[in-house]
Formats: structure tokens, sequence, C-alpha cells
């Protein structure tokens, strides 16, 4: 099984940012962790805090991989064309949040790739990716 994570824009400072809301785990180091967890599944990752190279990744691998667990972060309310490019694409989408975003701003409460996807996680911190893991074995 072939997945690949993509998280979007301020994500690579996870760790760093606001840490009592996204924990103080680099993703890269969490991302470890998963990768040994689940040895048996072919896990790649790509951050970008570029609305087009997401896109772009997008089209790249959504024709060939088994799965995408996309966390778009704030261009999760905001960008149409991510929304647009997960209906495109053939593999399945799982969409992840390390936070509740039910709980904030109420502009968070809108996803554009949330109607694309194949379901939605949020709010259970990094264990989130692991769970969109789990839902595709």
């Amino acid at each position: 099984m072939k997945l690949i994570i993509i998280n979007g824009p301020n994500l690579n400072l996870l760790g760093k940012r606001e840490p009592e809301l996204y924990g103080s785990k680099t993703f890269e180091d969490f991302f470890s962790q998963l990768q040994f967890k689940f040895r048996e599944v072919q896990l790649e990752y790509f951050q970008s805090n570029i609305e087009g190279e997401l896109i772009d990744k997008l089209q790249e691998v959504g024709f060939s991989y088994d799965g995408i667990i996309l966390n778009a972060a704030a261009y999760t309310h905001t960008s149409v064309g991510l929304g647009d490019a997960v209906k495109a694409i053939d593999s399945p989408v799982v969409e992840v949040h390390i936070s509740n975003i039910a709980s904030r701003e109420p502009f968070r409460h809108e996803s554009h790739i949330s109607a694309g996807a194949r379901g939605v996680i949020f709010g259970f911190g990094l264990q989130g990716y692991e769970l969109a893991v789990r839902s595709f074995l």
C-alpha cells in the first residue's frame, strides 16, 4: 500500500508553533514513528506553504497512490482550488486536522476539502494521522 501525507501552510513549524494547541513534537519526529509503526505501508510525506504546490502534488499522486492524507491547514477554509483538486483525482483523500476545528474560530468551521474527502478526522492531535492511515488498511 502506498500512502502520502500532504501538509499545508505552517505545519512545518509544528513543535514550535503554538505548542499548547499543536503540541511540542515536530512532524518529522512523529512521521518517523508513524513509518516505523506501519512498516507494511509505503508512507511518504510532503509539506508546502504554497497553495499551487499542494494542488500540483495532489494531481501528481492522485491517480496512482492508494490514498492521500491531507491536512490543508488554513487553506482548508479558503481554497476552492484545493477542494476542486481533491474532487478531480481518483485516489481517496482523508482530511485531517490536528486541532478541533469545530471549537475554534467560526471561519474554521467551513471546509472546501470535506465534500470531496472520504472522511474527516479532527481534534485528536497528531494521532489523527495514525487514524487516517488505519482507515486505509
